[in-house]
């Protein structure tokens, strides 16, 4: 166990709920309808682009590639002015603990988004420098669940695959981080995470020598 990957959204800050608010003005404002919390989680991992296409077929309307851009760009801005608000105060429990254990283990640390906005967010909470690597999705050109968010990270911090831990709260990302050959820890339900190796409702009171113990027990 020489590398943790994780996931932003859901694991080290929760901001699905500013994807919400985002995309449900773009349904109203834009697309003449609207769309749940419920619906919203399916589109938890995965990337911008598709995100609203699975929005326009949830509300059966089609648009040209130009709109499209243009739409997903706009839903970027309202995203970016709700989570430039955030603060250290919206780490989720038990992360900043956890990382610094982490680092004092000598354990290499990534970060593994399908986000562009991963780097900003992290400056916003303050624990930006808590990172060896950080691949986001200026880097990737594949979004989960293929493994290129994972790979990358394992290559940038030289470690092998085998070695790394992938934490996600997403369905895709546990795939990803399976294909990639990664052991895997859900943060969120284990009725829903049901791939993972282990699931957590969060890291708060888990330490990384606790996480070995499972998933490494013959080291």
């Amino acid at each position: 166990m020489q590398a943790f990957l994780f996931d932003l959204d859901g694991v080290i800050v929760d901001t699905a709920h500013f994807h919400y608010q985002a995309w449900r003005r773009l349904a109203n404002e834009k697309l003449g309808f609207d769309i749940s919390e419920e619906f919203n989680e399916s589109l938890k991992g995965i990337s911008r682009t598709e995100s609203l296409d699975r929005i326009l077929a949830h509300g059966g309307v089609s648009l040209d590639d130009v709109t499209k851009e243009a739409y997903a760009t706009l839903k970027n801005q309202w995203y970016v002015e709700l989570v430039n608000q955030m603060t250290p105060a919206d780490i989720l429990p038990g992360i900043i603990e956890f990382l610094a254990q982490t680092r004092a283990d000598g354990i290499k640390i990534a970060l593994g988004s399908v986000s562009k906005n991963a780097k900003p967010i992290l400056e916003h909470i303050g624990i930006l420098s808590a990172f060896d690597a950080i691949i986001d999705g200026t880097k990737i050109s594949k979004g989960k669940p293929d493994p290129e968010v994972f790979l990358k990270g394992a290559e940038e911090l030289g470690i092998s695959p085998s070695e790394c831990v992938v934490f996600e709260d997403a369905v895709a990302g546990i795939e990803a981080g399976l294909r990639a050959g990664m052991k895997t820890v859900g943060i969120g339900q284990a009725e829903v995470l049901t791939k993972a190796d282990i699931v957590r409702s969060d890291l708060n009171n888990f330490t990384p020598n606790e996480l070995k113990n499972i998933l490494f027990p013959e080291q």
